[in-house]
């Protein structure tokens, strides 16, 4: 069991605006100066590396049907659903020309549905879109593979998980947020606990492997004692996997939060106050903390993974495929291949109008120069470990650590003193309080925080 140290006092201390670190550099640095014939360079680039690196493929499904009025995320409002269609007939053309990069004998073994909504689509769409991909990609065999997707329980139909099971849907991950119905109408999401269940059930009985379960914490209207009452339905479903995000209250930047009332958001004691009580609650429970909002049962692959050394960080937060190059596909979607990040365009306007001049819909990215990839190898593994050893970095990239991040090391030297990490001649070990500010470990050695500070406002890391 990993061991966290929750203290007040440190959480309060380091409470800062720090980037959640899913890349390095990360992605108010995408430029549009790396378009499509950049990436189209990078991802040929790979397929001469000696042991070219197996796929993991991430397609957006932008459409909801409602508006959630937290959510910050690049989402499609709307009740017609032939948009749909449409955009399913694009996401084809954009298949046929990203295929076309990538050599034949590199194996998809990471799919993920993300959203939006993905279950926004008819079953027969489901359908479509995987056979789409089939058509031009190698998919690994079954027990080589990850096929993952998000799920609103408010949009399944009868079929629907039955449904992705055939298609070879291996992972479930489902929106929560909260089970308070309080919170839920003041949020615009309301769901009940049965629908939940339901879902999850049903998902089991189908074969699923693994059920994830996101949550909020720092909505409206949101106590300790509320989300006490969630978490005992939470703990009874008993998901393979949990991830407890803190809401980011941002109205300036996302215009759906605007419905939300500043006032009706717990004050930031009471907001710690439940972030306390739900790390001790969970572990208590069984859970193992894994890193950055993530919570995973012992026998979880996520928790192997951690303790394998194969644990990695990307968009979408942990994955055990750590050995792939990432393709996005769909509106706003990122990818990272090889050495490279590449971000879609994000209005579907713009996504569609490349498509039709045949061209990728790459709006901007960013190729990472010798000093970007160290510093992400060590921040990667900051997230992603709880000790850092300085050797196989120094062999990686011809360096000595401590001499190369000298400046760095004396930045950390507050955060040894309050116990959040531990540098040693060989490695940085990363100590059960600092498991839960791991940000603000990693934020130390981003050389690029103080330039994005000014034109970016991060989320809060608590």
């Amino acid at each position: 069991m990993t061991d966290v140290a929750f203290s007040r006092r440190l959480h309060e201390k380091y409470d800062a605006a720090l980037p959640r670190y899913t890349s390095y550099p990360t992605a108010p640095h995408f430029h549009p100066g790396f378009g499509p014939e950049a990436y189209a360079q990078a991802a040929g680039e790979t397929n001469e590396d000696p042991l070219p690196r197996a796929l993991s493929l991430y397609v957006h499904v932008p459409f909801c049907q409602s508006l959630c009025y937290y959510c910050a995320c690049n989402k499609i409002i709307t009740r017609r659903t032939e948009k749909a269609e449409i955009y399913l007939n694009y996401l084809e053309r954009e298949l046929t020309l990203q295929a076309a990069l990538f050599d034949d004998d590199r194996p998809v073994r990471q799919l993920h549905l993300g959203g939006g909504t993905p279950t926004y689509l008819y079953d027969d769409q489901l359908r479509w879109l995987i056979d789409a991909i089939g058509e031009r990609f190698h998919l690994a065999p079954w027990r080589e593979r990850e096929f993952s997707v998000e799920v609103d329980p408010r949009a399944v139909g009868e079929r629907t998980i039955p449904v992705l099971a055939e298609l070879g849907f291996d992972r479930l991950s489902i929106g929560v947020q909260d089970f308070d119905t309080q919170v839920q109408e003041a949020v615009n999401r309301v769901q009940s606990a049965a629908q939940v269940r339901a879902v999850i059930e049903q998902s089991r009985a189908s074969g699923f492997r693994s059920v994830s379960l996101d949550l909020i914490y720092g909505l409206p209207f949101q106590s300790r004692e509320s989300f006490s009452a969630t978490l005992d339905e939470v703990l009874d479903l008993r998901p393979d996997r949990l991830s407890i995000y803190s809401y980011a209250h941002l109205p300036g930047r996302v215009k759906a939060q605007r419905l939300i009332r500043e006032e009706d958001l717990p004050t930031p004691a009471e907001k710690l106050s439940i972030l306390e009580m739900t790390i001790e609650r969970l572990t208590a429970g069984g859970y193992r903390y894994i890193g950055m909002d993530h919570f995973a049962l012992p026998d979880s692959e996520l928790s192997r993974a951690l303790d394998e050394g194969t644990l990695q960080r990307n968009f979408q937060g942990y994955s055990t495929h750590a050995d792939c190059d990432l393709i996005g596909l769909g509106v706003s979607a990122i990818g990272k291949v090889g050495d490279s990040y590449a971000q879609n365009e994000r209005g579907l306007k713009e996504y569609y109008a490349a498509l039709n001049r045949g061209q990728l819909p790459v709006a901007r990215g960013y190729t990472l120069s010798d000093d970007d990839r160290l510093r992400r190898q060590v921040i990667e593994q900051i997230m992603c470990r709880e000790w850092v050893p300085y050797s196989p970095i120094e062999r990686a990239f011809g360096i000595d650590f401590r001499r190369y991040f000298a400046p760095e090391l004396a930045c950390l030297e507050p955060l040894t003193a309050d116990e959040l990490v531990e540098p040693t001649g060989e490695g940085l070990c990363i100590l059960p309080a600092g498991r839960l500010l791991r940000r603000n470990i990693a934020a130390t050695f981003d050389r690029y925080l103080a330039q994005a500070a000014e034109v970016v406002r991060y989320s809060r890391s608590i």
